[in-house]
């Protein structure tokens, strides 16, 4: 019986394409989400296993990994998609803008992973898998957004620590997006400046992220590694 697949952020965008392509292939699946869109009911109806978790402090995360336990004895993979948007310039209570990005961004990863890391052991799949969504500006950081860069740095930190603790069995990687996805409120004048800094120059949609974690799920021998999907932003 195939272990179940863990998505964190599952209601919408990338997190939501990423549980319809895996339920396609049959893959058994559990997914969290902070806010119930309609989404949420169209996935339970497909069997999935959904838990609302917001991670806003310990005790959530601690109530989610209960849960979570209490589903399941086994997990294929983790996929942290869970991520929280936010910038110096909206919240000028820069302690709780950086408590928040570091909470969600590299908190909740850390103390899944190391509650659930003899979960991904259990699987009897050959290889076991944990895989972080982090960003583009890993590589750079980013002058409007630096409380938000640093905790994604972290996550990418995380990956190669936790690819030396879980191995052999356990794969960690990450995937680093820059443009993936607009949202629908973005404007033209927004999406032309955002389509030119990268050589592509496309909004590539949620398939890409798709393909990546297809690739890592495959694959038998990255771990450790960060996969830049970012269309060749870096050299612009």
């Amino acid at each position: 019986m195939q272990s179940p697949i863990l998505i964190t952020g599952a209601g919408q965008r990338i997190g939501l394409a990423l549980a319809k392509s895996l339920l396609a292939n049959k893959q058994p699946l559990i997914v969290t989400y902070r806010t119930r869109h309609n989404s949420i009911d169209e996935l339970e109806a497909a069997g999935v296993k959904c838990i609302e978790a917001d991670f806003t402090s310990d005790e959530a995360i601690a109530d989610f990994i209960t849960q979570l336990k209490r589903t399941t004895s086994s997990l294929r993979a983790i996929i942290h998609n869970a991520s929280s948007w936010d910038c110096e310039g909206n919240n000028p209570d820069f302690a709780q803008l950086f408590d928040n990005m570091m909470r969600i961004h590299a908190k909740v990863p850390y103390l899944i992973n190391m509650a659930c890391a003899q979960l991904l052991q259990n699987s009897s799949a050959e290889h076991s898998d944990i895989i972080h969504l982090t960003d583009y500006v890993v590589e750079k950081g980013s002058p409007k957004h630096i409380a938000y860069a640093a905790s994604k740095a972290a996550l990418d930190n995380l990956t190669k620590s936790f690819a030396a603790q879980l191995a052999p069995k356990v794969k960690v990687n990450s995937i680093a997006p820059s443009l993936i996805i607009f949202n629908e409120h973005d404007s033209a004048q927004y999406r032309e400046k955002t389509l030119k800094k990268s050589i592509l120059g496309l909004e590539p949609g949620s398939q890409e992220i798709v393909n990546t974690v297809a690739l890592l799920l495959n694959s038998h021998y990255i771990t450790g590694r960060t996969l830049p999907v970012d269309g060749g932003r870096h050299l612009k």
